[in-house]
């Protein structure tokens, strides 16, 4: 417990060196300066929103520089046996006013001392402040004021100064304090770019030649796209840029994922490194690209965009300005600061928060967190969400001003309170960490977010509840070959629903198609554009788009052994208890420009989705055989090169088994490695030497395969396709086990995907080695189950559906009945920019959350949102 008696050192002047040093000498070990690196967390604590303007200021630790608050030192000392920390006090009083009525400058009396990022928000005209510090031993509670540099021992001097002058943790957080300098390219200012007429799209990009879709590159002289080269993660690609660069002398290209308002990566082939190209927009622009009018500078911390005089509207009307909004204050009403472009983190959290499980799963067992938290709590998942979450329910960080206050204020005609709120920075550093774009300070798309907070949440759930699992639910997917009518039933796992916006269904078609002949003839005539109509689509239009049957690119029907024109419908085969609807209102102009769909939707507060619920195979439909494609050419390259290699060249490079017998190894081990892979190489052959060097024929002599036998198949089976009963050819395990997967989880893998490369590998990533099970149960997955669907879809009530495996996803399957309970809404043409608020029904009413700001909403704009929130209605 917090002793508020707490001892102060005094003596006499003679005495006093002597009583400080022999004090401090027990503690000396544990009192460390801070080094490079080292981030000193004294303005805000880690397991509350204190600081040192706080009552109770703020306690630093001597030792681990980690801050708490008067309420969670002790526990910081108990758990670690540190005690020494120094204490921050930030006193906060309003100047006194002269004769005129003017504020009375402050005299500098030396006495502002600390650098810190403060949680409350002062007018600096208004206020001045007086910093104190001093250092408080536990579990006595003595304290030294500070400075005392002639009495201390000069370790704890200079301890004490560096703790002082260190720079915020948040500062060094900062990507730019960590990163290295890129230079700027040689090549940059004379890069010549070919007049080729090449224009890149704004999506659907593949290299040119191999058919890869990720990590492509942009040749900034001929516009050729091209992948980068691959990694033994199995990330990347087949190197065909770094190819295209020896072949032409083409120096720069971007990577094109990365290209956004702030600039792309880009690197320098010639310079083998990554560079900076000062006029990236110009070269982009001679392919079409036209990154600068992405976003302009920012407003208030918000980006606004090109449209903004057009959407001037949607500003107003979603954040209800013009409208007397009364600010509501206590528990669940307390807002969150922008930090510059965090509106999207605040409103996804605030919704989180006011759903039961997220409140029991962290509020709920704060304590238990708290107690069992790491020593280093900012870097713990779950004691920051149960902080974030404690900060907007305990109503703690939202109070109502004083009456005394309000007086004055309405006196002087300057009513200005406004709730202090809670600064999310500790938060955003731990669940952006490693993300390159949550990391940034750029706007950001929420409905991203929200799911990448969905993929932390389950990752730090393992063994405990996981409230995320009211989000999860089934979706079946019937695929129909539209030749032989024959179907496959299908099933997979979902967070939220994404609905298509149909501007051809707008119920003011006519309105729009005016408006559109009007802004064409106004920009062919340069006259001012004619204000904007804004798209009104029904609901059950969006709806009705979502259950429309799509084709599906690059079908191949296992009845006919070849491609062929399928459809697929998607139903809903079990339902969440929280249903996320996301309207899909943003796309690509062929200009590169993402662009934001201006549109109203109607919709409604009450959801009935049961007609949508899957039925499964039904009466008279017949399934498409349980076949897969032969392995002809797969979508991952570098498996087939590995497969090429093996088939078409058994012969086994020398040069690579040399250099590996050279490093000690057996020579006929060597052989193995230089042919299991490939012959790609001597890197990759020592990562397969270092896989299988505790198996038992580890250095028998290789046994040459005539071909790959995919197993026995069916006679039955024509075209080489095959059954679900073949076992995995040893060759088939060696090139996935020379990848570093066990032998066992490889075996189960081509198991589960009838010995097929490439699904098996996607296989391995997406079953974790921890969740297999038995040899049994892995084949009975495989088999189809009829039942599966039906099953699960006959539950009413609101349970765990029981003919899921318990290791699979947990499914709450319940009534497909809803009701409205928050949305969230975007104002801005583009998800870079813009800005995000959020509507929450509670107690019956409609709050606007608008950053740190929370007041009861008059008109709720339903028809605006982005992502809607649904909870299930009870079936009684």
């Amino acid at each position: 417990m917090w002793r508020p008696s707490a001892l102060k050192i005094a003596s006499s002047p003679l005495t006093m060196a002597a009583d400080l040093g022999e004090l401090l000498v027990p503690y000396m070990p544990t009192i460390r300066v801070p080094r490079t690196g080292d981030r000193v967390f004294k303005s805000e604590c880690a397991f509350s929103y204190d600081s040192p303007e706080s009552e109770g200021g703020l306690y630093v630790c001597m030792n681990t520089f980690l801050g708490f608050g008067r309420e969670h030192v002790e526990r910081h000392y108990r758990k670690t046996g540190q005690s020494v920390y120094m204490h921050l006090k930030r006193h906060i009083k309003e100047k006194a006013t002269g004769a005129a009525g003017g504020a009375i400058p402050r005299r500098r009396n030396g006495k502002v001392f600390l650098d810190l990022e403060l949680n409350r928000d002062f007018n600096g005209e208004d206020y001045e402040y007086e910093d104190e510090a001093k250092l408080v031993i536990f579990p006595d509670h003595y304290e030294i004021p500070l400075p005392n540099i002639e009495e201390l021992p000069a370790l704890v001097t200079i301890a004490c100064d560096a703790v002082l002058n260190a720079a915020s943790a948040y500062k060094k957080q900062d990507p730019e304090s960590w990163e290295e300098e890129i230079q700027v390219s040689r090549h940059a200012r004379s890069l010549r770019q070919l007049d080729n007429g090449v224009k890149i799209p704004p999506s659907g990009w593949k290299c040119q030649k191999c058919e890869m879709r990720e990590n492509l590159w942009l040749n900034l002289t001929d516009g050729a796209v091209l992948c980068g080269k691959w990694f033994f993660d199995g990330s990347g690609g087949n190197g065909h840029a770094l190819e295209h660069y020896r072949e032409t002398n083409f120096p720069l290209a971007v990577k094109l994922d990365t290209i956004n308002p702030d600039g792309a990566d880009v690197y320098s082939f010639e310079e083998e490194e990554a560079v900076l190209d000062p006029h990236i927009s110009e070269h982009l622009s001679h392919f079409g690209i036209d990154m600068l009018q992405l976003q302009q500078p920012t407003e208030n911390g918000h980006h606004t965009d090109n449209n903004a005089r057009q959407r001037v509207s949607e500003w107003e009307v979603i954040q209800e300005s013009g409208m007397k909004l009364k600010a509501v204050y206590g528990s669940g009403y307390t807002g969150i600061k922008n930090l510059g472009n965090s509106c999207y983190l605040s409103t996804i959290m605030q919704v989180l928060f006011s759903i039961p499980e997220f409140q029991r799963m962290y509020v709920g067992n704060l304590q238990r967190i708290y107690d069992y938290s790491p020593l280093d709590p900012t870097q713990d998942f779950a004691t920051q969400m149960a902080k974030l979450g404690y900060g907007l329910l305990s109503g703690q960080y939202s109070k109502p001003p004083m009456k005394s206050e309000l007086i004055e204020q309405v006196m002087k005609e300057e009513y200005k309170h406004q709730q202090r709120g809670v600064s999310p920075r500790m938060f955003k550093g731990l669940v952006s960490k490693g993300h390159p774009e949550f990391s940034s300070n750029r706007q950001q798309d929420a409905h991203e977010f929200l799911l990448h907070i969905i993929n932390l949440v389950e990752r730090n759930s393992a063994g405990s509840e996981n409230p995320s699992d009211v989000f999860r639910f089934l979706v079946e997917e019937r695929v129909q070959c539209c030749q032989t009518r024959r179907v496959r039933y299908t099933q997979r796992v979902d967070y939220l629903i994404q609905l298509p916006a149909p501007i051809e269904c707008a119920t003011n078609r006519e309105e729009l198609l005016a408006y559109e002949a009007k802004r064409k003839d106004a920009e062919e005539n340069m006259r001012a554009p004619p204000e904007p109509v804004r798209a009104r689509i029904p609901f059950t239009a969006c709806l009705q788009a979502f259950t429309e049957p799509e084709n599906v690119p690059d079908f191949w029907s296992s009845a006919l052994q070849a491609k062929s024109a399928g459809v697929k419908t998607s139903r809903f085969a079990s339902f969440p208890e929280y249903l996320i609807l996301q309207i899909k209102k943003f796309t690509f102009g062929v200009d590169w420009v993402p662009k934001k769909l201006d549109l109203a939707i109607d919709v409604p507060d009450f959801l009935d989705l049961n007609r949508l619920r899957a039925t499964g195979l039904q009466v008279g439909e017949e399934e498409l055989p349980d076949l897969t494609p032969p392995i002809v050419l797969p979508e991952d390259t570098r498996v087939i090169s590995v497969l090429i290699n093996i088939l078409a060249a058994p012969e086994i490079d020398e040069v690579a088994v040399m250099q590996l017998a050279e490093m000690g190894f057996p020579l006929e081990a060597c052989r193995k490695a230089v042919y299991y892979t490939g012959n790609m190489g001597p890197e990759m052959a020592f990562n397969w030497i270092i896989a299988h060097m505790e198996e038992p024929d580890f250095a028998e002599p290789l046994t040459l395969p005539s071909m790959i036998d995919p197993g026995p198949s069916s006679s039955n089976s024509p075209m080489g396709a095959t059954s679900l009963d073949n076992s995995p050819p040893e060759e088939s395990i060696a090139i996935l086990t020379s990848m570093g997967f066990p032998r066992s989880h490889t075996i189960q893998a081509l198991k589960a995907t009838n010995n097929n490369l490439e699904r098996a590998l996607d296989w391995i990533f997406t079953h974790p080695e921890e969740e297999e099970s038995d040899a049994l149960s892995d084949m009975a997955d495989t088999e189809p189950n009829d039942n599966a669907f039906s099953n699960a879809n006959s539950h009413s009530d609101s349970t765990l559906s029981p003919d899921r495996d318990a290791s699979g996803p947990r499914i709450k399957d319940g009534p497909g009945r809803y009701e409205l309970f928050a949305f969230i809404s975007h104002m801005g043409a583009s998800t870079m920019s813009g800005h995000y608020v959020c509507h929450i029904k509670k107690e019956g009413r409609w709050v606007i959350y608008n950053d740190h700001k929370v007041c009861l909403s008059e008109r709720p704009p339903k028809d605006l949102g982005y992502i809607y929130f649904y909870h299930r209605l009870s079936s009684s």
